[in-house]
């Protein structure tokens, strides 16, 4: 696997843990909404992927579950520009990345 593709599987594989996180605790999704806003206000993220995270995050959780597993080219761009940053414990978030590398996971 090239590092492009690496990274991009290593991403999905995250916002999968984001899906689950948001399940069970709302907080999560309030945190990123809050991110979201201050990305509005301080410019530090182009305006139309504020504004496309902006929408998703306004959706029902399960329509953000979904979307966020989404493999197609928009949502590989969003996620490369998620609010769900720091969402996963970094112990998590390493094994996550390790079992990416190893192929265990999808």
């Amino acid at each position: 696997m090239d590092p492009h593709q690496l990274a991009e599987a290593r991403s999905l594989a995250y916002h999968r843990a984001v899906a689950d996180l948001l399940a069970r605790d709302a907080t999560a999704l309030t945190r990123a909404q809050r991110r979201v806003d201050g990305w509005v206000q301080t410019g530090e993220v182009h305006p139309e992927y504020a504004a496309a995270w902006r929408d998703i995050l306004s959706r029902p959780v399960d329509d953000i579950r979904r979307i966020l597993l989404m493999d197609d080219e928009r949502m590989r761009t969003l996620r490369s520009v998620t609010p769900f940053a720091g969402a996963i414990d970094p112990r998590t978030r390493w094994k996550i990345w390790r079992s990416v590398r190893e192929g265990t996971a999808a």
